[in-house]
C-alpha cells in the first residue's frame, strides 16, 4: 500500500483540543494613497461610495508573483501569504502563534472512533461573489479536491492534499511499491445548513490541525464551477499550470479581503471586503502585493515610500533600517532551516564520500558571518534546535578541505570530482535572503577544496520548485514550519512518500511511523533523536542554517504581527 502521510506537527495541538472535544468556540512613506500611476483601485461599499476617508493603501513588497491564488494548487508562501487574505477555512492559527482557533466553524466535535467529525458553522457567512457559506459549500471543496484527475494529481499541484490525505477518489498516482496512495478522505456530509459531517478512513491525529492550512480554505462552488478551476495542464518541461481563470482572474473566498486584478510581475491588488463576519481592527481599504526580486530594490522602494513594507530583509540591510526613524524592524520566531539537497539518483551524489566531501568543503560559519548579520546559526540537523527530539550527539561535519579531499581519494575518485549544483534565481527565503549570495561562496570553497561544479540555476516558480528533485545533484532549498513539532520536519523531508531528496532508508521510515502516533513526548522524543542520528550519518542533504527572519515597514505601519509559518493576516493592519 502507499504510504499516506498525516503530519504530526499537529499531535500535541489535537490532543489538549479533543480533551476539551465538544467545544473550541470563539468568535469571534507617508501612508498615503500611492501616486496615480500605481494604477490601485479604489474599494466601494455595496452602494457605490467611495471608501470613508480614514481607509488607507498598503502597498507590501513580495520577493514574487504568487504561483495561483487557489490554495489547494500552491505549496510556495508569496501564493499562500496572498491567499491567507482573501480565503478562509473551518479552522486557523492563532495571530503570532501555532495554537488551533475556530475559524468558518465555530465548534467541532469527533466521534467516539474518531472517524467522523462533524462542524457547526459560522452562520450569516457570504463568498465574495454573493453566494452564501454553509456545509454544502464545505463538501464541495472536500469533494472537488478528492476527485481531482490527471494533471492535478501531480505532486507538485496537490503537494498538501497528498500530505495529509494521500490519494485521491480513483486512487491516484503510483507509489513506490506500484500502488496508488490510500485516502485518509472518505467523504462529507451537509446534515443542515450549517453542520458539516467529515468523515475519514482512519483514526487521525493531524486531521484537525492539518485543516488550518491555507491550502484547505474554500472557494465559491459557483466561482470554481464558472472560471474553470479544475481546468489544468503538465506542460512538456513537467510543470503543472492553470488554464482557467479562476485563480488568476477570479479567485473567490470569504476573507477579509476581496481581488481586485492581478497583473504579473507589477502588482496583485484587493480591496477590504465590506462583508466581511469578523472585525476589521486596522485601517487598511486597499492591499497591494508589489513583486520586487531584488533585495536592494526592496529596501529602496521602502526608503522612498513607494512600498510600507517587506519581508525577508537582507541582513546586512537590518542596520540601515534600524538608524532610520522614519522606518522599523519586525521579528518573526526562528522556525526554519536552509540546506543543500543531495539526489542520491544522480551520480556521484549516490556515492556516501561524495556527499560527506562536500560537507566537509563548505565553510557554513563563514557564509552565516558574512550573509546573515548575526541572524542565523550553523545548523546540523532538519529542524530548529528549540523543537525536542534534537540530539545532543550527531555526526557534524566540520569545514576542513584537506579532510573532504583526502575522503574523496581513499573513495578512490579521481580529483575534482564533476558535480553539478543548482540553485533559484528571482528569489528570497526566510532561510537564505539572497540565495545567489549562499551559493557563490559555496561554489568558490568547493572549487577551492576539490569539486569542479557545474552551475544550474532556473527561476524559483514555478521552474526551480517542479525541476529541483529531478535535474540537479545538488541544490540549494530550505523550509519554514507549519506548525511546532518535529514531524513538520523530520516526516516532511524523510518519511516514505515525501517527495524530497530520493532517499530510501526503511528503518528510519520504521522510526519515523512510530513517532508518528506515538503519544508519550519522552517516546517521542527519543524516537526523533534516533531519527536525527540516523539521517547525520547518511547525508541525503547538508543543513548549514537556521534563521531569524526580519521584516521591514515604514514607521507609520502598526497592527502586524510576524508568525511563526509566515502567514499573517493584514486586516489587522493600521497606516497612519
Amino acid at each position: 500500500m502507499g504510504h499516506t502521510r498525516h503530519s504530526l506537527a499537529r499531535v500535541l495541538a489535537l490532543l489538549a483540543l479533543l480533551a476539551l472535544v465538544a467545544a473550541a468556540c470563539a468568535q469571534g512613506g507617508d501612508g498615503t494613497t500611492p501616486p496615480a500611476d500605481d494604477g490601485a483601485t479604489p474599494a466601494a461599499g455595496d452602494d457605490g461610495e467611495e471608501p470613508a476617508a480614514e481607509g488607507q493603501t498598503l502597498v507590501f513588497g513580495t520577493s514574487a508573483d504568487p504561483v495561483v491564488l487557489d490554495g489547494i494548487l500552491v505549496s510556495d508562501g508569496e501564493s499562500l501569504r496572498a491567499i491567507d487574505q482573501m480565503f478562509e477555512g473551518l479552522v486557523t492559527l492563532q495571530p503570532g502563534g501555532t495554537e488551533l482557533e475556530p475559524g468558518l466553524a465555530t465548534e467541532w466535535e469527533a466521534s467516539d472512533d474518531g472517524l467522523e467529525w462533524t462542524f457547526t458553522l459560522r452562520e450569516g457567512v457570504t463568498f465574495h461573489d454573493g453566494e452564501p457559506f454553509n456545509a454544502e459549500a464545505v463538501c464541495f471543496n472536500f469533494d472537488r479536491w478528492y476527485n481531482f484527475e490527471g494533471s492535478f494529481q501531480n505532486p507538485d499541484a496537490t503537494y498538501y492534499w497528498q500530505t495529509v490525505f494521500g490519494g485521491f477518489a480513483d486512487g491516484g498516482p503510483e507509489g513506490e511499491g506500484g500502488e496508488a496512495a490510500t485516502s485518509l478522505y472518505e467523504s462529507c456530509e451537509a446534515t443542515d445548513e450549517y453542520t458539516a459531517v467529515l468523515r475519514i478512513t482512519e483514526p487521525s491525529a493531524s486531521f484537525l490541525p492539518a485543516l488550518a492550512l491555507t491550502n484547505f480554505t474554500f472557494g465559491s462552488p459557483a466561482a470554481l464551477e464558472e472560471y474553470g478551476a479544475d481546468e489544468g495542464e503538465v506542460g512538456d518541461d513537467g510543470v503543472f499550470r492553470p488554464t482557467g481563470t479562476y485563480g488568476t482572474e477570479h479567485p473567490t473566498g470569504t476573507g477579509p479581503f476581496r481581488f481586485v486584478e492581478w497583473t504579473r510581475n507589477d502588482r496583485l491588488v484587493m480591496e477590504r471586503n465590506p462583508d466581511w463576519w469578523g472585525d476589521f481592527e486596522g485601517n487598511v481599504e486597499t492591499l497591494i502585493f508589489r513583486p520586487i526580486a531584488d533585495n536592494a530594490a526592496r529596501l529602496q522602494a521602502l526608503q522612498t515610500g513607494e512600498i510600507q513594507g517587506y519581508d525577508l530583509v537582507e541582513p546586512q540591510d537590518i542596520e540601515t533600517i534600524d538608524g532610520n526613524e522614519d522606518l522599523q524592524i519586525l521579528d518573526r520566531p526562528a522556525f526554519n532551516i536552509g540546506y543543500v539537497g543531495f539526489n542520491q539518483d544522480i551520480e556521484p551524489f549516490d556515492n556516501i564520500a561524495v556527499r560527506q566531501a562536500f560537507a566537509h568543503a563548505i565553510d557554513r560559519q563563514a557564509i552565516i558571518d558574512g550573509f546573515y548579520a548575526g541572524r542565523g546559526e550553523v545548523a546540523h540537523q532538519f529542524m530548529p534546535p528549540a523543537l525536542f527530539g534534537y540530539a545532543d550527539e550527531v555526526t557534524e561535519y566540520e569545514y576542513d578541505p584537506d579532510r573532504a579531499r583526502q575522503i574523496l581519494e581513499d573513495a578512490g575518485l579521481d580529483v575534482p570530482v564533476e558535480i553539478d549544483f543548482a540553485y533559484p534565481t528571482d528569489v528570497s527565503r526566510p532561510y537564505m535572503p539572497d540565495p545567489e549570495q549562499n551559493f557563490q561562496a559555496m561554489v568558490a570553497d568547493l572549487e577551492d577544496c576539490c569539486f569542479t561544479v557545474q552551475v544550474k540555476s532556473d527561476t524559483w516558480s514555478p521552474d526551480y520548485l517542479s525541476k529541483y528533485l529531478d535535474r540537479y545533484g545538488a541544490y540549494l532549498l530550505g523550509w519554514t514550519g507549519d506548525f511546532g513539532d518535529p514531524d513538520n520536519f523530520l516526516g516532511t523531508f524523510f518519511q516514505e512518500g515525501s517527495p524530497g531528496f530520493n532517499h530510501t532508508n526503511r528503518e528510519l521510515y520504521n522510526i519515523l511511523d512510530e513517532a508518528e502516533v506515538e503519544t508519550d513526548e519522552q517516546r517521542r522524543t527519543e524516537l526523533y533523536e534516533e531519527a536525527n542520528r540516523i539521517i547525520a550519518d547518511e547525508l541525503p542533504g547538508l543543513p548549514y542554517v537556521h534563521t531569524e527572519p526580519a521584516l521591514a515597514f515604514t514607521a507609520n505601519v502598526s497592527g502586524y504581527e510576524p508568525s511563526p509559518v509566515s502567514l499573517e493576516q493584514f486586516h489587522t493592519v493600521t497606516v497612519e
